[in-house]
Protein backbone atom coordinates (compact mmCIF):
# COMPACT_ATOMS: atom_id res chain seq x y z
CA UNK A 1 0.00 0.00 0.00
CA UNK A 2 1.37 3.41 -0.95
CA UNK A 3 1.66 5.91 1.86
CA UNK A 4 0.19 9.32 1.30
CA UNK A 5 2.50 12.25 1.03
CA UNK A 6 2.20 14.70 3.87
CA UNK A 7 1.48 18.23 2.73
CA UNK A 8 3.40 20.94 4.56
CA UNK A 9 1.98 24.42 4.14
CA UNK A 10 4.35 27.25 5.04
CA UNK A 11 2.91 30.59 6.14
CA UNK A 12 4.54 33.90 5.22
CA UNK A 13 6.10 34.51 8.65
CA UNK A 14 7.52 30.97 8.69
CA UNK A 15 9.45 31.69 5.49
CA UNK A 16 11.14 34.64 7.24
CA UNK A 17 12.80 32.30 9.81
CA UNK A 18 15.93 31.53 7.72
CA UNK A 19 16.85 35.22 7.49
CA UNK A 20 15.69 36.26 10.96
CA UNK A 21 17.08 33.36 13.01
CA UNK A 22 19.64 31.73 10.69
CA UNK A 23 17.75 28.42 10.86
CA UNK A 24 17.69 26.33 7.68
CA UNK A 25 14.03 25.30 7.75
CA UNK A 26 14.52 22.93 4.81
CA UNK A 27 17.29 20.83 6.38
CA UNK A 28 15.30 20.91 9.62
CA UNK A 29 12.30 19.45 7.76
CA UNK A 30 14.54 16.71 6.36
CA UNK A 31 15.64 15.93 9.91
CA UNK A 32 12.10 15.91 11.30
CA UNK A 33 10.15 14.12 8.62
CA UNK A 34 10.18 10.34 8.59
CA UNK A 35 7.82 10.15 5.63
CA UNK A 36 7.40 11.64 2.17
CA UNK A 37 6.24 15.23 2.09
CA UNK A 38 5.63 18.09 -0.29
CA UNK A 39 6.03 21.77 0.53
CA UNK A 40 3.30 24.25 -0.32
CA UNK A 41 2.68 27.95 -0.04
CA UNK A 42 -0.29 30.08 -1.00
CA UNK A 43 -0.02 32.44 -3.95
CA UNK A 44 -1.00 35.22 -1.53
CA UNK A 45 2.14 34.44 0.50
CA UNK A 46 4.26 35.59 -2.44
CA UNK A 47 2.15 38.76 -2.63
CA UNK A 48 2.67 39.36 1.10
CA UNK A 49 6.44 38.89 0.79
CA UNK A 50 6.62 41.26 -2.19
CA UNK A 51 4.66 43.84 -0.19
CA UNK A 52 7.17 43.54 2.68
CA UNK A 53 10.05 44.06 0.25
CA UNK A 54 8.31 47.14 -1.17
CA UNK A 55 6.98 48.72 2.01
CA UNK A 56 9.58 47.95 4.68
CA UNK A 57 13.24 48.75 5.08
CA UNK A 58 16.26 46.96 6.49
CA UNK A 59 16.04 43.50 8.02
CA UNK A 60 12.37 42.87 7.23
CA UNK A 61 12.80 43.72 3.57
CA UNK A 62 15.97 41.61 3.38
CA UNK A 63 14.26 38.64 5.09
CA UNK A 64 11.38 38.82 2.61
CA UNK A 65 13.82 38.92 -0.34
CA UNK A 66 15.57 35.81 1.00
CA UNK A 67 12.19 34.08 1.48
CA UNK A 68 11.26 34.82 -2.14
CA UNK A 69 14.61 33.38 -3.30
CA UNK A 70 14.01 30.24 -1.22
CA UNK A 71 10.55 29.77 -2.74
CA UNK A 72 12.19 29.88 -6.15
CA UNK A 73 15.25 27.75 -5.31
CA UNK A 74 13.30 25.06 -3.45
CA UNK A 75 10.56 24.99 -6.11
CA UNK A 76 7.76 25.15 -3.55
CA UNK A 77 4.32 24.17 -4.82
CA UNK A 78 2.05 27.18 -5.06
CA UNK A 79 -1.64 26.85 -4.27
CA UNK A 80 -3.75 29.24 -6.33
CA UNK A 81 -6.23 30.98 -4.04
CA UNK A 82 -7.33 33.83 -6.30
CA UNK A 83 -10.92 32.58 -6.10
CA UNK A 84 -10.84 32.89 -2.29
CA UNK A 85 -11.25 36.54 -1.31
CA UNK A 86 -9.92 36.48 2.22
CA UNK A 87 -6.79 36.79 4.29
CA UNK A 88 -3.99 34.23 4.14
CA UNK A 89 -4.88 33.02 7.66
CA UNK A 90 -8.55 32.52 6.71
CA UNK A 91 -7.57 30.63 3.58
CA UNK A 92 -5.19 28.39 5.55
CA UNK A 93 -7.95 27.62 8.07
CA UNK A 94 -10.38 26.82 5.28
CA UNK A 95 -7.93 24.82 3.19
CA UNK A 96 -6.08 22.53 5.57
CA UNK A 97 -7.17 19.14 6.87
CA UNK A 98 -5.46 16.24 8.63
CA UNK A 99 -3.22 15.65 5.58
CA UNK A 100 -1.44 18.93 6.30
CA UNK A 101 1.19 20.17 8.69
CA UNK A 102 1.24 23.98 8.89
CA UNK A 103 4.36 26.02 9.53
CA UNK A 104 3.43 29.34 11.12
CA UNK A 105 4.67 31.66 13.85
CA UNK A 106 1.28 33.38 14.15
CA UNK A 107 -0.07 32.70 17.67
CA UNK A 108 -3.76 33.23 16.87
CA UNK A 109 -3.58 31.08 13.73
CA UNK A 110 -1.75 28.35 15.67
CA UNK A 111 -4.47 28.35 18.31
CA UNK A 112 -7.21 28.00 15.68
CA UNK A 113 -5.30 25.22 13.88
CA UNK A 114 -4.82 23.33 17.15
CA UNK A 115 -8.59 23.46 17.67
CA UNK A 116 -8.94 21.76 14.26
CA UNK A 117 -6.34 19.14 15.33
CA UNK A 118 -3.89 20.23 12.62
CA UNK A 119 -0.23 19.43 13.24
CA UNK A 120 2.04 22.48 13.48
CA UNK A 121 5.65 23.21 12.70
CA UNK A 122 7.21 25.46 15.25
CA UNK A 123 10.53 27.17 15.86
CA UNK A 124 11.99 26.16 19.23
CA UNK A 125 14.56 28.25 21.12
CA UNK A 126 15.28 30.07 17.85
CA UNK A 127 17.55 27.16 16.86
CA UNK A 128 15.49 24.26 15.51
CA UNK A 129 12.04 23.15 14.36
CA UNK A 130 9.67 20.71 15.95
CA UNK A 131 6.30 19.26 15.06
CA UNK A 132 3.46 19.80 17.49
CA UNK A 133 0.59 17.34 17.26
Amino acid sequence: METKETKILLDTNFLLIPAEFRVDIFSELERLMDRKYKLYILDKTITELKNIVRSQKGKSSQAAKIALQLIDNKKLNIINTSSLPSSVDDIILRLVNSEYIVGTQDKLLRKKLKQKNIQLLSLRQKTHLRIIS
